[in-house]
């Protein structure tokens, strides 16, 4: 008898252990792509880039702005120096000696060679 109760506790035993509930498995995790850490990194690289970006395309637009008002104020001031070359021909032929003489002849007055000072630099 002693064969068959051990027998016996032996297929309990089996039985437990067949029975048994077994350890519930752990869910394996799947790896991620990307860490939280990583995941900030990017983001922040993502901004700096972005902000980075806009302040060269306003600082083009800047100096864009500048070139053209330079290019304004050359022209302005090739006009002028057009205009100030005209002008100084202008004087030039309106003071020359035969023209001053008609006009002080229009105007009544008399060449008196007596008066006529030299000066001399």
């Amino acid at each position: 008898m002693a064969n068959l109760a051990r027998q016996l506790r032996q297929e309990q035993r089996e039985q437990q252990t067949t029975i048994a509930p077994k350890a519930p498995k752990k869910k394996a995790q799947q790896k991620r792509w990307l860490s939280p850490g990583e995941k900030i990194l990017g983001i922040t690289f993502g901004a700096l880039v972005c902000f980075g970006s806009i302040h060269i395309i306003s600082n083009q637009a800047s100096i864009y702005e500048l070139n053209a008002e330079i290019q304004d104020t050359n022209d302005m001031i090739q006009e002028q120096q057009k205009s100030n070359s005209d002008l100084s021909i202008q004087v030039s032929e309106l003071s020359q000696y035969d023209r001053i003489k008609e006009k002080a002849r229009k105007l009544g007055l008399e060449l008196n060679d007596q008066n006529v000072k030299v000066v001399q630099d």
